[in-house]
Parts: C-alpha cells; structure tokens; sequence
C-alpha cells in the first residue's frame, strides 16, 4: 500500500509541475532561478533520456508500458517488504507512469529543469525523471549494501565453522 501511495504522490507531483510549465512557458523559454547555474525552460522532449530515441514515441510508450508491467509482477524477485525497498518500488512506478502518461497524451515528454556546470549543459530534465533515477539510485546502494552485509555474514560464518573445526579456537594469522 506504501509504494501505492507514493507512487500516487509522484505521479501527481509530476503532473502538476509539467501542467505548470506548460501553463506558464512558452515552448523553448527559459528563465534563469540561479543566474548560470539553474534555469526553468519549457523542452518538449520526444526522446528518451538525453533525447535518444527521439521520434520514436511509440517504441518509447511501449517500453516504458513493458517496463512498468514487469516492474509490478517481478517485483518480489528483486525487492525486499523492506520500507526502503517499498519506497524505491513506489518512486519508481510514479516516475515511470508520469513520463508515460505525457507520452500517450502528447507524444513528448515536458522537461523543465535546466542545470549549468561552467561550460557544461546537461540536459533538461523533469520530476518523473528525477523519480526513477533516484529509485535506481537507490536501489543500487541498497543492493550494494546488502551484498556486503551478507558477505561479511558468510565470512563470519566461516570462522565460526573454523572455530568449530579446530575444536572451539581460533587461531589468528600471526601466530
């Protein structure tokens, strides 16, 4: 129900600052919030991320569709019922389902945040893009940190099968 709700939030986020935009741009504006650093603009974006694929909506809508899909029925195969992980699965689906939604209904995703770093442009994004690539962030860290743990679990479990097999001792490397 967690990932539901917070799948429901981000999509709704995301609607509301894409109608934002759209209600308070024109195509192509940009007005600078930090001046060289960060600006609002209004991009109609019909590609993927940094605009690959572009043109190509329907293999874009059908990807995205098959992704969410998966996501929802393999879900348990690499989630945990853990709180983060239930998180992770409703940012997801939210960022997913909001750039979906601007594809069927426009053929184009709305982006609208612009950052500067000196000479370097990156390219604008959205809050479902900020979604997903946060679940993905994540994700990855979560399953980072739990490799490592179970790692150090089988390490220390090996000792413990050492100890055992040499009769309740342990020796250490040095003597």
């Amino acid at each position: 129900m967690l990932a539901l709700i917070i799948g429901i939030v981000v999509l709704v986020l995301d609607q509301i600052t894409k109608q934002a935009v759209r209600a308070a741009f024109c195509h192509g504006d940009s007005r600078p919030v930090i001046d060289g650093f960060f600006n609002l603009v209004f991009v109609r974006n019909d590609g993927a991320a940094w605009n690959i694929l572009s043109g190509h909506g329907i293999i874009l809508v059908l990807i995205s569709s098959v992704v969410l899909v998966l996501v929802l029925i393999y879900r348990r195969s690499f989630l945990t019922d853990s709180l983060l992980h239930r998180i992770i699965l409703g940012v997801l689906i939210g960022g997913i389902a909001g750039n979906l939604i601007d594809r069927i209904r426009f053929g184009w995703v709305t982006d609208f945040l612009d950052f500067e770093f000196g000479s370097y442009h990156y390219p604008s994004f959205n809050v479902a893009d900020s979604a997903i690539c946060i679940a993905v962030g994540l994700y990855m860290i979560s399953t980072f940190i739990a490799h490592r743990k179970e790692k150090k679990g089988l390490e220390v479990g090996e000792k413990e099968a050492e100890m055992e097999r040499r009769g309740g001792s342990v020796e250490s490397p040095d003597e």
